[in-house]
């Protein structure tokens, strides 16, 4: 079983993958599976039948909107950063906040493939919470806290420092003086 690197609460750990990636070209095993995009929709509702948890991984070109229908029978939704063109390529961040804002998904987000921990900070305050490993969970937890302040509004609902500033708290939806 591999290793992922999960957030909860605020806090970083390791934890073992339930869940099997399975290739369009192959059958599905018995358990908990992460499918392509192009197979959940083809066969979503027959995995999801099976009593198992159904992953769904979304490429870097494909639209988080395509999924939305679906999203309270998905049990995770896998951003693989090893189809992006460049490392740089932040389709996956958009898809993860749309996730969380847009659509309310209170699952899995997971940031899977040429995943830099210098981006962890960017990636919690998107909706991820869940990590492929490549370093130890004390180092994505120093790397996603090297700032105490943001600049802007994200899914995480952190004050902005203009908010701290002046005195504003509240989150995404709503601000008031101290």
């Amino acid at each position: 079983m591999s290793q992922l690197i999960r957030l909860e609460a605020g806090r970083f750990f390791a934890s073992d993958d339930r869940f099997t990636n399975v290739t369009d070209d192959l059958p599905v095993p018995q358990g908990d599976v992460i499918v392509s995009l192009a197979r959940f929709q083809a066969e979503g509702a027959a995995l999801s039948a099976h009593g198992r948890d159904v992953g769904v991984q979304v490429e870097a070109d494909q639209s988080i909107e395509d999924l939305a229908y679906d999203l309270p029978n998905v049990a995770v939704v896998s951003a693989v950063f090893l189809t992006f063109p460049k490392f740089r390529d932040g389709r996956a961040f958009t898809s993860a906040r749309l996730l969380r804002e847009r659509y309310g998904f209170a699952g899995e987000v997971r940031a899977v493939g040429d995943v830099l921990r210098e981006q962890a900070g960017f990636m919690v305050r998107c909706g991820f919470n869940a990590f492929a490993p490549g370093s130890t969970p004390e180092q994505w937890a120093a790397a996603a806290n090297r700032f105490r302040h943001v600049y802007q509004r994200a899914a995480d609902d952190r004050d902005p420092a203009f908010a701290e500033r002046d005195g504003v708290i509240g989150g995404n939806y709503g601000l008031r003086r101290l």
